[in-house]
């Protein structure tokens, strides 16, 4: 995959990439990885517009899980990374979950969506990163707002959206992990809380089985997991996920504190293990997941008179 990073940014004009990378396996299944946070493209004029450090402004990014993940196609699974960074735009929102007073002209109340992220600095176009930390020196054009939605967040939805439609189409189903990072409970140097917390909008999103596949691999690779709390699932787990109707969508956050120096924002010397046990875990996640769903249909099919 091509990555590109403030770092790069700052220093010569790069290239815009497309809005995501997507990479399906030989033969795709009904499962889809997908990584809106992973992102590590700045434009650079949201740097121009803003007086914060190459770092600062990574502070927000779920960093480097589209490689924990990188290994989901071989897997049977389809792959879809965002390219654009989180502080520029969160794709786990809601389209219009906008700030009005962010831009000039303020936008008109009556269109946008002034949720309780909005209100904390972080609807779709984030005002604040790291802890309370102000991105922008001035109000943005209110194009800019459109610009970005029309430029990178549309298109990222309509390919999730086309995916999860032909893979249900296909199989019955569809399944999508939504990946993503959080970051640690620092406590006496050392890092408190779960080192996964699965999201399933509290058994709205997804099938309970599946809920319960991906705890039960977890734990046995050693992670501490936790369903629900503090994380239960954002926009894409609860605008996709509607198991009866045959749509699968759990939010899968892992602790910072376990694969990288989230000070320093490098891997850490356990990595490479991290990503293997989550390799292990995908691949029975969807190899169990998928038999079950076999067996259901089996099990659904009418008898032979006697």
């Amino acid at each position: 995959m091509t990555e590109h990073s403030c770092d790069e940014t700052s220093r010569k004009k790069v290239e815009r990439p497309a809005p995501f990378l997507c990479r399906s396996a030989p033969t795709p299944g009904p499962f889809i990885f997908a990584l809106p946070h992973s992102g590590r493209f700045y434009p650079q004029a949201m740097r121009s517009a803003t007086h914060l450090s190459d770092h600062t402004l990574r502070l927000s990014e779920d960093a480097f899980v589209d490689k924990l993940f990188d290994h989901a196609p071989q897997n049977g699974a389809t792959l879809l990374v965002a390219t654009h960074a989180r502080a520029y735009l969160d794709l786990n929102r809601d389209e219009m979950e906008l700030d009005p007073s962010m831009f000039s002209p303020t936008l008109d109340e009556g269109l946008v969506h002034e949720t309780h992220r909005v209100k904390a600095g972080l609807g779709i176009i984030p005002k604040l990163v790291a802890e309370n930390v102000p991105i922008y020196t001035e109000k943005l054009p209110a194009r800019e707002a459109f610009y970005r939605i029309g430029a990178v967040y549309k298109p990222y939805h309509d390919k999730l959206a086309a995916l999860i439609s032909a893979r249900k189409k296909q199989f019955g189903y569809a399944a999508l992990i939504d990946c993503h990072s959080m970051p640690s409970e620092q406590k006496t140097g050392r890092h408190q809380g779960p080192d996964i917390v699965l999201g399933d909008n509290w058994g709205s999103a997804c099938s309970r089985d599946l809920t319960s596949i991906a705890e039960e691999l977890l734990i046995r690779t050693g992670f501490r997991v936790r369903r629900n709390v503090p994380y239960s699932g954002g926009f894409t787990t609860q605008h996709y996920g509607n198991p009866n109707q045959g749509r699968h969508a759990l939010q899968i956050e892992i602790n910072r504190a376990i694969y990288m120096n989230e000070n320093k924002i490098e891997p850490l010397p356990e990595f490479e293990e991290i990503r293997e046990k989550l390799q292990w875990f995908s691949q029975n996640l969807i190899s169990r997941f998928i038999d079950m769903q076999k067996g259901h249909v089996k099990a659904a099919l009418p008898r032979a008179a006697e």
